[in-house]
């Protein structure tokens, strides 16, 4: 099975390397799709020389959301399947190896992701969501899809600013695609070097969940939050649901959906106004 392994990269000059030494080594077959959404530090730079060694790596430039950017790639892959990680991860030797395994029984699969840096935010968990019996919180860091799921759902929602992944999984579980999981299919991810940097993503994940609420309505009896309690109760771990509480309020404040999102909105408001029964009727 042809895989390509598409990435989005702004400004990765300090991990490219890491990265791209780790793809090459894959077992094939494989591509490496590039797509880089402006990067001004001398990443382009970096994976030119990497391209001069290794044609089966692809570099396009296309600005935008994480999700306009990743759609361009999409649309240049050839393989069968769709991997993606991220700009600051390593992947495990055997990491291709294991998704190609996977894939012969699920659609979506997804690995395990092991977070490398500050102690502090390494063993910090996921506040799960799931959905017809899945979890579709993986993040795209480490995931993997058959190409046909990447046609039918029409790849990533571009309006997302996070949580563009937990869409597409979302999607693709309600048409009746089936997700697994792959605890042998491991990418080293390198947590935020920074207390900004880790309040930053906080803000902006606690974003991300709440376009998912305004796209599908109330999702919170399919979350499972406990999960931080039971395996992270540390002062990051509050820290981080405090300011993505924030980022949830304040997306509810300032955001405003596209209009096909306004129409999934007035549909479900109209489907629930018809659903009332009225006494002596």
């Amino acid at each position: 099975m042809l895989i390509s392994v598409v990435l989005n990269l702004l400004n990765e000059k300090r991990h490219i390397r890491d990265l791209l030494d780790s793809l090459v080594t894959q077992e094939g077959p494989f591509e490496i799709v590039i797509v880089d959404a402006g990067s001004c530090d001398g990443t382009v730079e970096i994976i030119k020389k990497y391209m001069a060694k290794h044609p089966e790596i692809r570099l396009f430039h296309h600005p935008g959301t994480r999700g306009e950017s990743t759609n361009f790639g999409l649309a240049q892959t050839k393989g069968e399947a769709i991997a993606t990680t991220g700009g600051d991860c390593i992947a495990n030797p055997f990491w291709l190896n294991e998704m190609r395994r996977s894939l012969a029984e699920f659609d979506i699969v997804a690995g395990k992701a092991i977070n490398i840096g500050y102690h502090a935010f390494e063993d910090l968990e996921r506040v799960e969501l799931y959905h017809n019996g899945f979890d579709v919180s993986y993040p795209s860091a480490n995931m993997a899809w058959k190409k046909l799921v990447m046609d039918t759902v029409n790849g990533f929602d571009e309006w997302f600013i996070t949580a563009e992944d937990i869409d597409l999984n979302f999607r693709a579980v309600s048409s009746g695609f089936t997700l697994g999981y792959n605890d042998d299919a491991i990418i080293y991810h390198r947590t935020k070097g920074s207390f900004i940097g880790f309040f930053k993503q906080a803000f902006w994940n606690g974003w991300g969940r709440k376009q998912l609420t305004m796209k599908y309505g109330n999702l919170w009896s399919s979350y499972k939050p406990q999960r931080l309690f039971e395996t992270s109760v540390s002062f990051w771990a509050l820290a981080r649901l405090g300011i993505a509480l924030l980022g949830y309020l304040m997306c509810k404040l300032f955001e405003h959906p596209p209009e096909y999102i306004s129409a999934l909105q007035a549909e479900r408001k109209k489907r629930k106004r018809s659903s009332v029964i009225f006494p002596g009727r």
